[in-house]
């Protein structure tokens, strides 16, 4: 009964997508050349030999298995790699890469005639869906097949465990599609188990075995002009914490006059109205992607582009991770403490729960719940800490296990 409902919401869906779709278009949401690829008309070939896929639904995901993907590539017994995402942030950050085997491929709409079709076009020989991407018109299908499957970085929130129990059932008939888990915190194995996954390990999480970008120097003319300010990075905010982060860079100019904010929002569809909101508040804004010079009484520096957020973090020492003063779970904190960066963040971190935890340990983040308090810990911040270069190291080495033992895990079903 569950299932007839979930698909027929997904028809549903798939009857008004062109319109939807046509929205996102104008919103520069979707790729125009390649959107159709959600409707299954592929914009890549795939090579008669054996393929395997990854799943990921955005940025974070696709860039967790980068190192373990790169290992993939030198395998002999892999002739192509296909992965999948359902953003055109994730898209465009894979442009960034130069692979061999690998292709990237938007994810279909996930009705029972779409999932088929293209589980018929590339024929995977192993599936892989990456954290909690889990889509069951596919996995029912990919089961049909016979096809290995294995969750990846498996995480499942408390959250989302109470929505997956309300269909009980339905949802054990879901994830007994999985062969495999590999799961990423203690939680998750918990969940796991209760809805009958056989095979669960805990490795650990592979965002740890993510490596430094290689794209991190930053143009000399913006060198020269943070070299004479004092500044902090805000990455990855949502609507809310960008006025937070403007109180509070108006509250520090008062004290620091060469005071300076570099803000990297979440979504960059959204510059336009944040450049519109700062200079109501009579700050002076300068978007990176601009050609203009940047001038010396700059208040915010808006990052308007994909894919460079690790230059700021390189250049940073002090970080908001946004996501975390408003009820959104929080981002991502390893990137910027990959690059010997202090980590703030607010109170709501559950997508991130037992990173930020291991973070807290060891010293490098912490929790403010406050304008206020953000405030007075960057003054700490600023006159007494540095880069530490002992974070960066330790999170390396605890991310080479993690990796070594999904590498093996991998190669084992592939074998």
């Amino acid at each position: 009964m569950v299932l007839y409902l979930y698909r027929l919401l997904f028809n549903i869906i798939f009857i008004f997508s062109p319109l939807i779709i046509f929205i996102r278009l104008i919103k520069k949401k979707e790729d125009f050349f390649r959107f159709k690829e959600k409707f299954c008309f592929f914009t890549k070939k795939k090579i008669k030999r054996k393929l395997i896929w990854f799943h990921g639904a955005s940025v974070g995901e696709f860039l967790s298995i980068i190192p373990l993907i790169e290992k993939l590539e030198k395998n002999k017994k892999i002739d192509q790699i296909l992965i999948t995402t359902s953003t055109l942030s994730s898209s465009k950050v894979f442009n960034q890469f130069k692979f061999q085997k690998t292709i990237h491929q938007f994810f279909p709409i996930d009705t029972n005639f779409m999932s088929k079709k293209f589980l018929n076009y590339w024929q995977p020989s192993l599936a892989v869906f990456i954290d909690s991407e889990i889509w069951p018109n596919m996995l029912f299908n990919i089961k049909k097949k016979s096809i290995t499957t294995i969750l990846l970085n498996a995480r499942i929130t408390n959250k989302s465990f109470k929505r997956w129990k309300i269909f009980k059932n339905f949802s054990k008939k879901v994830f007994q599609c999985f062969d495999k888990a590999l799961s990423s915190n203690k939680e998750t194995v918990n969940y796991l188990s209760y809805f009958g996954i056989k095979k669960i390990k805990l490795i650990g999480n592979l965002k740890f075995a993510q490596n430094k970008s290689k794209n991190i120097n930053a143009s000399n003319k913006l060198k020269k002009f943070l070299s004479k300010k004092i500044y902090w990075c805000a990455s990855s905010t949502h609507p809310g914490e960008e006025l937070i982060c403007a109180k509070v860079h108006s509250n520090l100019k008062k004290k620091y006059t060469n005071f300076l904010s570099i803000i990297i929002p979440r979504h960059i569809h959204r510059v336009k109205d944040l450049a519109n909101m700062f200079e109501n508040l009579r700050l002076k804004v300068h978007c990176h992607s601009s050609t203009k010079k940047i001038s010396n009484d700059v208040d915010i520096y808006l990052v308007d582009t994909y894919g460079e957020t690790n230059k700021f973090f390189n250049l940073s020492k002090i970080v908001f991770v946004g996501g975390s003063l408003v009820k959104h779970g929080g981002q991502n904190p390893l990137e910027p403490t990959r690059y010997g960066c202090n980590v703030f963040h607010g109170p709501h971190t559950d997508n991130f729960k037992d990173i930020y935890k291991l973070l807290k340990n060891l010293g490098v983040a912490k929790k403010i719940a406050s304008e206020k308090n953000l405030v007075k810990n960057i003054k700490k911040l600023i006159i007494n800490k540095k880069k530490s270069q002992f974070i960066s190291i330790k999170i390396k080495n605890l991310g080479n296990k993690i990796l070594s033992l999904t590498s093996k895990e991998i190669g084992q079903v592939l074998n």
